[in-house]
């Protein structure tokens, strides 16, 4: 199936009560996981190159990667560059083959965040794919502290700057291990309410499985980002591999043993957004 955008898969979504995983890789065992997942599930799966896994990897090896596994995939595989921070970035990513852009402007002042993410939802959309922006600030679990979505910020935001979705700050915040949070659902209903555009939740990990299954299927919320809890079941298998032998050298085969547990928890996650079987 051929990759397709981060709209393809969000408006079925919103209409029909359910969310998609953006799940967040580091590298190849853990996206080539995601997908198996996704075709197990018959779910559609967004791959995210963030920071630190552009860090590690090239955008343009990134793009071939993703398209690769999306083009023998039997579900809808979205390319998407999250949390990118310039307009070069986001021009990179879509020159590598990437089929969504995530603009993260949320740390400006609101109208610098519009101007910025709305040249570079022009672009996206000029190259006929999709542009994620973000309103309020995701804190950081020890560090940096969230600024809540205010709803009247949000509808300027969502009609302003163009975007295919609208990632949001109400309760959830990156890296968080645990799961003894939740969400802020009244601002969520107030949000939701000036608004039609999608809405996305960074930091997903730290959202109570239940209440990711209600969202999903009560709100516009289409998308959950999830990055540390499927970093964690990765980590844990490595680390069960390595320990299992030490006397073990071999990447690849310490590597190929990470994928069966990676998979299992991609599979739980898709499984709680409540998209219906495709492929």
């Amino acid at each position: 199936m051929p990759l397709v955008t981060l709209a393809d898969v969000l408006k079925p979504a919103l209409a029909e009560g359910y969310a998609v995983g953006g799940l967040v890789t580091l590298g190849w065992e853990d996206m080539r996981a995601y997908v198996a997942a996704a075709e197990a599930e018959g779910a559609p799966v967004i791959l995210q190159a963030g920071p630190s896994c552009r860090a590690h990897t090239p955008l343009p090896v990134l793009g071939k990667m993703f398209r690769h596994l999306a083009e023998n995939a039997s579900v809808p595989v979205v390319a998407h560059l999250d949390h990118g921070y310039t307009f070069e970035e986001c021009k990179e990513a879509l020159d590598s083959g990437f089929t969504s852009l995530m603009f993260d402007g949320s740390r400006k002042p609101l109208q610098q965040n519009i101007d910025e993410t709305a040249a570079i939802a022009e672009i996206a959309h000029a190259a006929g794919i999709s542009c994620e922006g973000e309103i309020g600030f995701v804190g950081y679990s020890g560090g940096e502290g969230s600024n809540g979505t205010d709803p009247e910020e949000a509808a300027i935001f969502a009609r302003e700057s163009g975007v295919d979705a609208m990632a949001i700050s109400v309760g959830n915040v990156h890296l968080q291990e645990n799961k003894e949070g939740g969400l802020d659902e009244a601002r969520i209903k107030a949000i939701e309410a000036v608004t039609a555009v999608p809405l996305v939740i960074h930091g997903g990990s730290g959202v109570p499985v239940a209440q990711r299954t209600k969202l999903a299927r009560e709100t516009a919320i289409c998308k959950f980002n999830i990055g540390t809890e499927l970093r964690m079941a990765f980590g844990a298998a490595l680390r069960d591999a390595v320990n299992a032998d030490p006397g073990r050298f071999d990447r690849v085969t310490i590597l190929k043993e990470t994928h069966d547990p990676v998979e299992a928890a991609a599979r739980r996650v898709l499984r709680a957004f409540g998209a219906p079987r495709q492929g």
